[in-house]
Formats: structure tokens, sequence, C-alpha cells
């Protein structure tokens, strides 16, 4: 992870720099200093190619002296309306257009010590590169920044933010390695292991293997695992923080399918190997516990992920099957590729019923059909409750991980009207597709405030924006940990 270490603001000798630079301002001290120590180039390269300092521009001048190897331009906007969301997008795109050097300055001008530790926890995102795969030493020439020195005038502010976003930006970068690992490497089993190494940080961690899954009746989750050759697991995370170690936690369910081939109900092949980040719920319940433990959390919180491969086989799962979950309901099994609701229906009510906690939030890459409906730009978010609800828009909101709500209603439920069973797991046609799904889900939360976040048009991004590099997104990490600290810790927001 990129090292971050604030400074007072005073040009650097050389190097490689970025500037943050409002709109219609006075240009920092920094910015006039470092135009004068190369002759007047950063004012010309501005000029030349229209710069002002607008929100989402950028304008990279390179070997503007003998001192300096380049210096970057990054626009930020009007100073006021600079918020974290935006100071993480600076900070983003700075590292990645500094990617090449391994130490770099970032001069953010006059932005709060606050908003200059947000800065860096959107560098720290935007420099992030998954390599471990990488033969050839040129395939990552442009990702070797390791280190970046912050200019603030307000180094005590920020160095007082950043160990909790620090902790924050961990838990994203753990998520993203997660996502990234191909499907032969990070199986159910694997996962699991990885997450008891979370015990470092205070996490108390538990495993359920198939012996101990079978026993709790997870039928709906065994029947996805019993296609592959990989074991299924269930990973518990427990982070109790509160100063009341006995109250109510706060519950997040991942779904964790490491990989997807659909079952009998076979994916076309183009796009398959895309099915490795079916796992990226479960990526992102384990990257927010570690979030949260890593910067101590005032809260209790438990994260449930249920890990299973569903694949195609001898042994798998046939459409027309009836499973019974662990909640007693029976499901008759329609497409073995809508699997993952399958995995929740069990862990969603393992959750509420061993930890009776206050809320749970799922998180899952649950269907292709809220991709027709938002996109890439918004996750769905279905709740029974409208506090709940709000809440989590809002910290959505903040972090810049947005969300949209969708309806929900006992209408959908006749479209889930089993003949031999209590449901089936799909509708049997193409409308409301992931409406149809939460409402399968709603089933096996009871009363319990409870949100699904369907994210699968969001876990992964195809290109770069916003200083997010290519690739896994981490989304939720910060969305969650936001909504955490707001409705629970009782912080005022940054």
């Amino acid at each position: 992870m990129l090292q971050i270490k604030f400074s007072s603001a005073s040009l650097p000798a050389g190097g490689a720099l970025a500037i943050l630079v409002p709109e219609g301002e006075k240009r920092s001290a920094i910015f006039q200093q470092a135009d004068k120590a190369t002759n007047g180039a950063l004012t010309r390269a501005a000029k030349a190619d229209d710069f002002t300092g607008k929100e989402g521009t950028a304008c990279v001048v390179l070997a503007p002296s003998d001192a300096f190897e380049r210096v970057v331009l990054i626009g930020i906007g009007k100073l006021e309306a600079v918020d974290a969301w935006a100071a993480e997008k600076a900070g983003g795109a700075a590292a990645s257009r500094l990617g090449r050097d391994e130490q770099a300055t970032l001069a953010v001008g006059d932005l709060s010590g606050v908003l200059a530790a947000h800065a860096a926890l959107g560098a720290v995102l935007g420099a992030y590169h998954f390599g471990l795969y990488h033969g050839a030493p040129e395939a990552s020439k442009n990702h070797r920044l390791a280190e970046l020195s912050v200019l603030t005038d307000h180094v005590d502010a920020a160095e007082e933010a950043w160990p909790s976003l620090s902790a924050v930006a961990r838990g994203v970068v753990l998520t993203r390695d997660l996502v990234t690992e191909p499907a032969n490497v990070l199986n159910p089993v694997e996962f699991a292991e990885r997450a008891t190494t979370l015990k470092s940080l205070g996490l108390e961690v538990e495993v359920l293997d198939r012996a101990a899954m079978e026993k709790l009746g997870f039928g709906a989750l065994l029947g996805v695992a019993q296609g592959s050759a990989n074991e299924p697991r269930t990973v518990i995370l427990r982070w109790n923080g509160a100063a009341n170690k006995d109250e109510a936690p706060l519950a997040f369910i991942g779904k964790g399918v490491t990989f997807d081939s659909g079952g009998i109900s076979i994916k076309p092949a183009a796009g398959m190997e895309d099915m490795k980040w079916d796992m990226a719920g479960a990526a992102t319940v384990t990257g927010l516990l570690t979030a949260l433990a890593g910067r101590k959390a005032k809260v209790n919180a438990v994260g449930v992920v249920g890990l299973v491969e569903n694949m195609v086989s001898g042994t798998a799962q046939r459409p027309g099957d009836v499973v019974r979950s662990a909640s007693g309901q029976t499901i008759e099994v329609l497409n073995t590729d809508a699997e993952g609701r399958l995995v929740l229906a069990d862990i969603l009510w393992y959750a509420r019923e061993r930890f009776a906690p206050q809320i749970m939030v799922d998180l899952a890459t649950l269907t292709g059909a809220i991709i027709i409906s938002l996109g890439h730009e918004y996750a769905g978010l279905f709740s029974n409750n409208d506090q709940l609800a709000a809440g989590l828009a809002d910290a959505g909101a903040f972090a810049g991980e947005k969300l949209w709500r969708m309806p929900m209603g006992k209408e959908y439920d006749a479209l889930l009207k089993s003949d031999i069973a209590d449901m089936k797991n799909i509708s049997g046609g193409r409308a409301g597709g992931s409406i149809t799904a939460a409402q399968f889900l709603k089933r096996f939360v009871g009363e319990t405030p409870w949100a699904h976040l369907d994210i699968a048009g969001v876990a992964w991004a195809s290109k770069a924006q916003n200083g997010q590099p290519k690739g896994a997104t981490g989304f939720g990490v910060r969305l969650l940990d936001r909504f955490v600290r707001d409705g629970y810790e009782y912080e005022p927001k940054d």
C-alpha cells in the first residue's frame, strides 16, 4: 500500500510534483513557487492546455526544469465546493499520473487538514495496482509509486485524521485484492484461511466447514456447493468495539461465490472469466470489518460471508431440485445460475437467529437486471426500513459510492410462488429481476431492519475513472464505514 507522509507546505527540491488547483482562485503559494522554479512553465502549459482548475481536469507538464521530472496540475473546481469525495477523486487522479515515479509530492493548497487526509486516501486507492502475477518488470512500469509526501498547512489535523482513513484504505485494498485474485487461487477454503489471518487486528474469526453447515441445516447454500470439488465455508468475523460488549451488533452479510459457472444452467462462455468476482460482496464485508478493527471503531459488528463455488459436474444441483433452507422454508431451484440468493438465504437467517442484530445489510453481485436498471453508476438499494435506507444513501453520497433505492412490495411475491415448494428461486420472467431477487431475500430476515445492496454493476470497473483504476473497485467499504461512523458511533461528519 502507498506510504503517506504529511509535511509542511514548502516546495520540494525537485522530482515529481502534483498540485491541486482550484478553479477561478488565486494560485497557491506552492504553485507560484513551482512556476517560478520552472521559469513560468506551469503558467504557459496551463494556458496552452486551456487548464483553469475545473473539477476533473488535469495538465501534465513533463520535465519543466532540470530539477522537476514532471509537474501535474489537478483541477478541483470551486474551492468552497470541495468535499471529502472531491478531495479523494483529486488525490486519486494525482497518484494515477505519478505512477512512474517511486517517490512523489502532492501539494493540496488551501484544503483543510481533514480534506488533505482524504486526498491522501484517494491517492492510496488511485495508486492501487495488482501485479502479483506479472513476471516482466516492464509490466508494472506505470505503477512504481511507493511513497507520497502530502504538503499541507495543517499537518497536525491531517495526521490526526489519517490513521482512521488509512485503516479504511487497507480495507479497500484488501477487498480489491480478494476480488482480483483468480478463482484457481482463491477458492472458498483459501478465502477462509486468509480471513483467519485478520485475527491479528483483534477480530474474532470463526469458520464453519461443511459438517457444521449440515448440522445447522444450510441446505440452500450447500445445494449450490455440491457440484464443486472445492469445499464450501462460512466465515464469521466479529469486532466488539462498543463500550457495552453485550450491545446487539450491526450485521453485514456477503455473497461469496468464488467462481460462478452458472451450474447446469451454464453461463455463456463469453465473459465467464469475470465470474471470479462473484464473491465481491463477501470481499467487501471482509474489507469493512478490517477497516472497523483497524481504526478501533466504537461499535459491535459482525460479518458473515458464505463461500461456495458454483460448478458443473455429475453432482451438481439440477434445475427442478427442491432444497430446505436453514429457516425451514423450501425452495424449488428452477435456475442454478440464480445461486447467490440461495447462499444468502441461509446466512441471512443464521445471522438473524444467532446474533439478533440491530440491523442487517447484505451485499451481493446478485443480478444482471440491476445493471440494466442502473448501469455502472449506482448500486441498487432495497430495504424494509426507510430510516436504514436513508442512512445508507446519505453515507453513499458522502463516500462517492452511490445508491439508488429500488421498489419492493408484496405484489412481487406472487411471481415467486411454486407449485411444489414454499417458493421458487426465480420468477420465470424477465420483468423486475432484481426486485424479485430482493423479495426472495426478504423472506429470510423477519422483522429485522434490513437492506440489500445489489453491487453487480459497480464491483468491477472496465476502465479507470475518478481516480479509480481499472478493475476491482472495493465498492461498499467506504460507504459502510461512513454509515457506521455517522449512524452508530455518533461522530460528526468530517
